[in-house]
């Protein structure tokens, strides 16, 4: 699928907001990042997408995740530095220069080490400061070959060499120049079929071999495979090349006449070229070398026509455009000039240029050895900062081991530490267990006896009902009480050797005391219960008993009984892991309604209990002229 650029900018913010969002629960931003920025390494820059491309990592630059890590901000900084240089823009330089800034000191990290040291070979290359060049192209290349393990893809490695064995022939380092040359030339069989480096390898071999002055039988190895490269893909070279590696091999072999044949073939390409990209630098200076070479052919074949025509179109061509020819280019062209008078027969010319070569060339001796001293100056700059950062390291390491041995007592100074803190936590931890434990033996006890104290009070209240219908004559509802209670004593007692019961069967209790006093007071009251329905009350466990006795004071202090319209209501709800009950009675005539009414022993003890669950326990009341409610908040207990 075509990439389309702003997807990638799509994508970034979406991976960005996403990472922000989920930190808690995903991998840390960071992380996020460094893989958005391996994607992006890996998308094919195109005219089409590098200005969407550029946005991405300038946007990455601005992160402040990213400036706080070395690795990813030198990537970054590499890759708008990349992005500039191939949009021939110069504000790559100073992003370039960062990166190495970021990446020398570190260690590890050869991989970016390599790319960035080519980069900034390729910024002093188009500085025209050489020497410079060569020491970052250098660099790259000895960690290419140093190891073989880098995740550097083949292409990536072969262009690194490729540019330092053309810096190192153009300095005239040519062992170094061969050893990168053979290097890339075992890597061709891995670059794409037609690939351009397949075909520069075999032509930067020729021309560091031409510049040794190596026989001819030493170059036409090469020149016969560079002919079935282009045979194989005709269209994907440039046939320049390959003639002006025939003119290398021919002049090897001192043949004037096919050194010529082949300088004009590869003229006529350069021609088409310069026409093409009349302001392109190489192309002036391609096709000037083209018209010098010519011309001093054809004086060597003493043939001062042709000769003529071309040192003619030469100076055409450098008048045209005088800033864009080298000035040893300039020497060469006079000194075939002088040459083609000298054919002519026109000596005094001949020697009034060879005094203008002499001045030439003494200029530009001046000239290169400024600029070598200078070059060099700042090349030992180079080294000696790269001696520092070596120091810097080796001292680094000594201060790490250093860093170690403290780093060894402080944590067994911690670990004693830890260990006794931990002891000392232990025993402090089991002491509140134990005084927890203690404490919770010592409720349930008190839980207990206040339990027997009020079941006795609640038989004796029963028997005195009983007793009353028995001396009323009342022998069938006697019978009938006596049965209901016999069943809410067996409930009670089952329920009172519990520490917890289940909020259900405390209200089944609950209802079935309320009918017996139903039946103890002749229907004098009516009653109704109430619970959520959303409530789990099976699950809900509370001490038993804890309940009746307000009900019971609701019964005997809180309603008129004589006038038989008395209600009684409870309701039940949960609320933050409380059981909320409200027990409201009708109330009884307003001179009979008092503060003591409300008081008995059962319920004296029913709030002793309550105050023995905790501060999330509480009573509250609340009298007003339609009665009394009395609310219980009982923590649900475990």
């Amino acid at each position: 699928m075509k990439f389309r650029p702003y997807y990638a900018l799509f994508i970034l913010m979406a991976m960005l907001w996403v990472a922000c969002k989920n930190a808690a629960n995903q991998a840390p931003l960071i992380q996020v990042l460094g893989k958005q920025i391996n994607e992006l390494e890996n998308v094919q820059s195109s005219p089409a997408n590098s200005d969407s491309l550029l946005k991405v990592w300038l946007l990455l630059y601005n992160t402040t995740d990213i400036q706080k890590d070395t690795t990813l901000f030198a990537t970054t900084n590499y890759n708008i530095a990349r992005l500039y240089a191939m949009a021939g823009s110069d504000s790559g330089e100073a992003y370039i220069v960062k990166a190495l800034e970021l990446i020398e000191p570190a260690n590890g990290n050869l991989e970016l080490k390599a790319r960035i040291y080519n980069g900034m070979g390729n910024i002093r290359s188009n500085d025209t400061t050489e020497h410079q060049a060569n020491f970052y192209y250098n660099k790259a290349a000895t960690i290419i070959l140093a190891d073989t393990t880098l995740k550097l893809s083949p292409l990536s490695r072969s262009i690194m060499l490729l540019s330092a064995s053309q810096s190192n022939t153009f300095l005239y380092q040519y062992e170094l120049a061969r050893q990168m040359n053979t290097a890339v030339l075992a890597l061709s069989p891995q670059l794409p079929p037609g690939h351009i480096n397949q075909q520069r390898v075999l032509v930067q071999i020729i021309q560091t071999l031409n510049a040794q002055h190596k026989p001819a039988d030493s170059i036409a190895i090469y020149l016969k495979k560079l002919e079935t490269l282009h045979h194989q893909y005709p269209d994907a070279y440039d046939d320049g090349y390959l003639y002006e590696c025939k003119v290398k091999y021919f002049e090897a072999r001192h043949q004037t006449d096919s050194i010529l044949h082949y300088q004009l073939l590869k003229s006529i390409i350069d021609e088409k070229t310069y026409q093409a990209m009349p302001a392109s630098n190489t192309a002036i200076t391609n096709l000037f070398v083209d018209y010098m070479n010519i011309g001093g052919a054809y004086v060597a074949l003493k043939n001062s026509t042709g000769a003529s025509l071309h040192l003619k179109k030469a100076a055409a061509l450098m008048k045209a455009h005088p800033e864009d020819i080298a000035l040893g280019y300039q020497i060469i062209y006079k000194s075939n000039l002088a040459s083609l008078n000298e054919l002519q027969g026109n000596t005094k010319e001949a020697l009034n240029l060879l005094n203008e070569v002499v001045d030439l060339q003494k200029s530009n001796y001046e000239t290169e050895n400024t600029q070598a001293v200078t070059e060099m100056n700042a090349l030992y700059q180079l080294q000696a900062k790269d001696r520092s950062i070596v120091a810097l390291n080796e001292n680094m390491k000594i201060n790490q081991l250093q860093l170690q041995q403290n780093r060894l007592w402080l944590v067994i100074v911690i670990l004693v530490s830890v260990l006794l803190a931990s002891g000392l936590l232990f025993f402090y931890y089991n002491y509140r267990q134990r005084r927890a434990v203690q404490e919770k033996e010592k409720v349930l006890l008190q839980q207990q006896l206040l339990r027997t104290q009020m079941e006795p009070h609640f038989i004796f209240n029963t028997l005195a009902a009983v007793q009353s219908f028995v001396r009323l004559d009342k022998k069938e509802a006697a019978i009938k009480y006596l049965n209901r209670f016999s069943r809410l004593l067996r409930s009670s007692l089952e329920l009172s050797r519990e520490r917890l019961v289940p909020l259900c069967e405390e209200i089944e209790t609950l209802e079935n005391y309320l009918n017996l006093q139903q039946m103890r007071f002749e229907n004098a009251f009516e009653y109704d219960i109430n619970r959520d329905q959303g409530s789990d009350w099976d699950a809900i466990m509370i001490p038993p008993m804890l309940i009746q006795p307000f009900v019971e004071n609701a019964i005997l202090h809180g309603i008129d009984l004589n006038s038989g319209e008395g209600r009684v209501s409870v309701d039940f709800s949960v609320k933050n892991e409380t059981v909320e009950v409200s027990i409201t009675d009708s109330g009884k005539k307003p001179a009979e309604v008092s503060e003591a009414a409300h008081r008995s022993l059962s319920g004296t003890i029913s709030r002793e209990r309550m105050s023995l669950l905790g501060k999330n326990a509480g009573i509250s009341t609340t009298i007003s002229e339609n009665g009394t409610t009395v609310i219980l908040h009982i923590p649900v207990m475990a």
